[in-house]
């Protein structure tokens, strides 16, 4: 009688095991590396969020697919709002994470980082692309350009091309990202002779109507306006420009790519805007192809650059895991010590670039691409 009470609980217990896996759609990989990332997987950014949990699942199976050493993939919702990504972070924490992604955005990202150089966790974030996030964090690299970086590219390619003689700069004031690309293209500008006509800016609070600035740009006769922003405003400034009846070229920065998939969007009212970006889903090369087809039969939409990048962070903390011969018993401190040392010393081929390679600031180095929308599509324009 006690061998039967005995075996029955045992079932029960394992009954409610299986139960409990199932019904929290998470299922764990045994023997594999727990990497984690917080993004915006609802709200305003979520465009963003999605494309990075998507491509870096993908790449997840691809590397499982291989055999040898395996990655189990968590994202946490932040709502691109740091304290919200703060709790996401300690949530992955309880779960065990030992690599992270950090956060998809920069605000979020500044809070995330911090807590990644305190606990000794290791983060390569796609696209939190703020100096900040790795200043004085010897732990934290970016898959993406920095601020800065897209400031100087982008005033050094409008005057290289000769794409405008009057600049104007339409820019929100109160986001780090977008501050922080306009005071780098500004200082660089100056130093090209590019003539800047107008400069305006705006707030969240502002970011419906922008009447005002497009009529100062319009008024002070710019033929270019620069747009360091997220597409959500870029798309308003684009409509209400066209129901001026005002028609400059617009050049803007990665934060606009999503745009084209944005929901309700015109998207012939982008036709002809361009950008400074990594990735071009159009590209022939093998890798790039296939990624895209992926992409496109299992979430039913092309891929853009934030999803690029997120792909190609899990095959460089892949390569140097691989280098490392890490294994899943490391803790996340011992993992964390032989990426520092892999990412400061190897070079890395992904889809947003070739040799690339890290500085202990945790910056990348890799050259960016013009891109112009045609047809709905980006079209490099090198």
């Amino acid at each position: 009688m006690k061998k039967t009470i005995a075996l029955i609980c045992a079932i029960l217990m394992l009954t409610v095991s299986v139960v409990a896996c199932t019904a929290s759609g998470k299922t764990e990989t045994s023997g594999a590396i727990k990497i984690g990332a917080t993004g915006p997987l609802t709200g305003g950014a979520a465009i963003y969020g999605q494309a990075c949990a998507n491509a870096a699942q993908i790449a997840v199976d691809e590397i499982n697919a291989l055999g040898g050493l395996q990655f189990e993939i968590r994202y946490e919702d932040d709502a691109h709002d740091a304290e919200k990504a703060v709790n996401a972070y300690n949530a992955l924490k309880d779960w065990g994470v030992q690599v992270t992604l950090g956060s998809v955005t920069s605000t979020p990202a500044k809070a995330t980082s911090a807590l990644n150089f305190e606990d000794g966790i290791f983060a390569l974030t796609p696209s939190a692309s703020n100096p900040s996030v790795v200043e004085g964090k010897d732990n934290v690299f970016q898959m993406c350009f920095t601020d800065p970086n897209q400031g100087m590219a982008s005033a050094r390619y409008i005057a290289n091309t000769g794409l405008g003689s009057k600049i104007a700069v339409i820019y929100k004031n109160d986001e780090d990202y977008s501050t922080g690309i306009y005071q780098t293209f500004a200082a660089e500008a100056k130093k090209l002779n590019l003539e800047i006509v107008s400069t305006t800016t705006f707030t969240a609070d502002s970011q419906n109507d922008f009447s005002v600035q497009l009529s100062d740009a319009q008024a002070a006769g710019a033929d270019l306006i620069f747009l360091p922003m997220y597409y959500q405003p870029a798309s308003l400034i684009l409509a209400q420009a066209n129901q001026m009846g005002y028609a400059p070229k617009f050049f803007g920065v990665d934060g606009m790519d999503g745009i084209l998939t944005m929901d309700g969007f015109d998207t012939t009212l982008a036709e002809g805007v361009m950008l400074l970006t990594p990735f071009n889903a159009d590209a022939s090369d093998e890798k790039t192809v296939n990624f895209v087809k992926k992409y496109q039969e299992k979430y039913g939409e092309i891929p853009n650059q934030f999803a690029a990048d997120a792909y190609d962070c899990i095959y460089a903390i892949y390569q140097a895991c691989q280098n490392g011969n890490v294994t899943a018993d490391m803790t996340a401190q011992q993992i964390n010590e032989i990426m520092k040392a892999q990412f400061t010393s190897m070079s890395f081929d992904g889809l947003t670039g070739e040799k690339m390679v890290w500085g202990t600031d945790g910056m990348v180095a890799k050259d960016p691409h013009g891109m112009v929308i045609q047809n709905g599509a980006y079209v490099g324009m090198d």
